[in-house]
């Protein structure tokens, strides 16, 4: 598995996001995935406070026992775990710092990120007390998530001299939703921060799993969609049944091509892929060995430029 990195971490290309912990998968599920995911090269753990009602930073802590010294731990904080267990005021970064090193087991988190911003506490307070955090030993790099270009610009002039600054930013990104594409990503060349995009799959759609006109598999997760959103995808759905045709002619699947086009980004450090069996650990384990070269990537934009 190739490397990348997020500062001062050295992370894999292909990362486990745990928001399926505690939630779709039991603790024992969850474990298997995690060895899954350590036997074919990730070493890059992606969870937050609220995933699986706090569960999945539990489940990802048991599984990973003595291995933690081998992996980077990402964990966020700031949606809400409950009314008073929410946003990112200075007492509330440390206390829900505390909460998450014990429900992980470990002494520091690798990569500490808010989850998305709080307009009622000004982002200095926040990088403040997410500084305090680094100099005490219990972080070592921090990071944001659903970001905009612009609240990048001001969480970057609000960092004190010599003061942890964000290192990555985790926002939506796939082949069917662009968004960053408008400023963040050139935001991120500018300060040298990583991207690390969420949602690579686009909630399943470039797996190739749902097919145009047809009803969506039971147990997917958009089986219990209304028929008139899941007719609503087919705008999409078009387009994946593009990008499927030239990843078989490759070689590969969608999901692989899926994965490996973000990775071709330079801003982009490591994509994050949750999972519920070891298979599919494999698949997107699988999808780091592809390199696009330059002119794939024009054929592949050119199949995608009707979204």
């Amino acid at each position: 598995m190739r490397t990348r990195r997020i500062g001062s971490l050295e992370v894999s290309v292909i990362g486990l996001g745990c928001n399926n912990f505690g939630g779709r998968i039991d603790a024992e599920k969850s474990a298997d995935v995690v060895f899954a995911a350590l036997d074919n090269g990730i070493t890059f753990f992606d969870t937050a406070d609220i995933y699986g009602g706090t569960k999945s930073e539990e489940f990802l802590g048991q599984a990973l026992g003595k291995r933690r010294d081998e992996v980077v731990v990402a964990t966020k904080f700031g949606m809400q775990v409950d009314k008073e267990r929410r946003g990112a005021k200075p007492e509330y970064v440390k206390r829900a710092l505390n909460d998450s090193l014990g429900r992980l087991g470990t002494d520091r988190v690798d990569l500490y990120i808010l989850h998305a911003p709080d307009a009622d506490t000004p982002i200095a307070d926040t990088l403040a007390a997410l500084d305090d955090c680094v100099k005490a030993g219990k972080v070592r790099e921090i990071g944001c998530s659903n970001f905009s270009a612009e609240q990048l610009r001001q969480a970057e002039a609000a960092v004190a001299p010599g003061a942890a600054r964000f290192v990555c930013v985790q926002n939506e990104y796939s082949l069917v939703q662009r968004e960053p594409e408008r400023e963040v990503l050139a935001e991120c060349r500018r300060q040298g921060i990583s991207f690390v995009p969420y949602f690579p799959l686009a909630s399943g759609l470039l797996t190739g799993k749902y097919k145009r006109g047809e009803q969506p598999p039971a147990g997917t997760r958009l089986s219990g969609m209304p028929a008139e959103r899941v007719a609503a995808l087919d705008e999409k759905l078009v387009v994946v049944e593009r990008l499927t045709a030239f990843a078989e002619k490759k070689g590969h699947t969608v999901l692989e091509l899926a994965m490996s086009w973000l990775l071709a980004h330079d801003e982009v450090a490591s994509v994050i892929a949750g999972a519920t069996s070891r298979a599919q650990v494999e698949a997107n384990a699988a999808a780091g060995d592809w390199v696009l070269d330059e002119a794939e990537m024009r054929e592949v934009d050119a199949l995608a430029a009707a979204l």
